[in-house]
């Protein structure tokens, strides 16, 4: 069948793809690279024409508060759109664990817009809610750098690497819509600011990380279970230690 990818040339949506054609699908990776735009609609019913099963990986290219809603807004809206004229049968979009419970920040506010207007829109829907990635990890120590220190908090986490997210997207793809949400993560949990100690650590980053209990997280103050999910999970088989080797070898290359 035909699948569309929203985001098809990012992270995950390059490796869901790869993992889609292998299968025998006809595999369109929809990004503004390739003159699909979901947050213009540039392109969108070109793409989507003939489409059984669209799956939205996109990204907001901004985190800030108003940029990030305008964006899951927008693009959601033109995508909903373009499906019904296409007669789409199953949505499936990205989100994250926790979302409901992180609306302190502007993002996850914005994400759970994205998430509402699935909700409400005619489109059977699968929505896949993803604990972090692996190789965000940079990202999140980024974010928390006070310009001497990380500062995070110790709250638990179940990351996942980037290949067992594009794994469940593709399965969820190819089976019936739940008209609900699943949740994917990574076989093991750890207390964030000591996972990000150890990353930086076997990265050769020097900078100091100080596990504070109030350190927010893109805006939120984390409790221990915010970022881990609920029983039922569907876990990915990559644990941290074998994904820190590969990215070690990696470096090094």
């Amino acid at each position: 069948m035909k699948i569309v990818v929203i985001g098809g040339t990012g992270l995950i949506g390059s490796k869901t793809v790869a993992l889609l054609k292998t299968r025998g699908h006809s595999v369109v990776a929809a990004s503004p690279a390739t003159g699909v735009n979901a947050f213009t609609g540039e392109g969108l019913d070109a793409a989507l024409e003939g489409a059984e099963v669209v799956l939205d990986l996109a990204n907001s290219p901004s985190f800030e508060d108003d940029a990030a809603m305008a964006f899951f807004k927008a693009a959601g809206a033109n995508l909903l759109r373009a499906e019904q004229a296409a007669g789409v049968r199953h949505h499936v979009a990205l989100s994250v664990v926790g979302t409901n419970n992180l609306q302190d920040s502007g993002y996850f506010r914005a994400k759970q817009a994205q998430e509402d207007l699935i909700k409400a829109g005619t489109i059977p829907f699968t929505i896949i809610q993803s604990t972090q990635f692996f190789e965000f990890l940079g990202s999140i120590a980024g974010s928390a750098f006070d310009g001497e220190a990380v500062r995070l908090s110790n709250a638990l986490v179940q990351p996942i690497t980037s290949q067992d997210v594009a794994t469940a997207v593709a399965r969820v793809a190819l089976a019936a819509p739940t008209n609900g949400t699943v949740e994917i993560a990574g076989p093991q949990q750890f207390g964030l600011c000591e996972l990000v100690e150890r990353y930086l650590g076997c990265m050769g980053d020097v900078r100091p990380v100080i596990c504070d209990p109030h350190a927010p997280y893109f805006g939120v103050v984390l409790s221990e279970h915010s970022l881990v999910p609920g029983t039922g999970a569907s876990l990915g088989q990559t644990t941290f230690e074998k994904w820190l080797g590969q990215s070690v070898l990696a470096k090094s290359a």
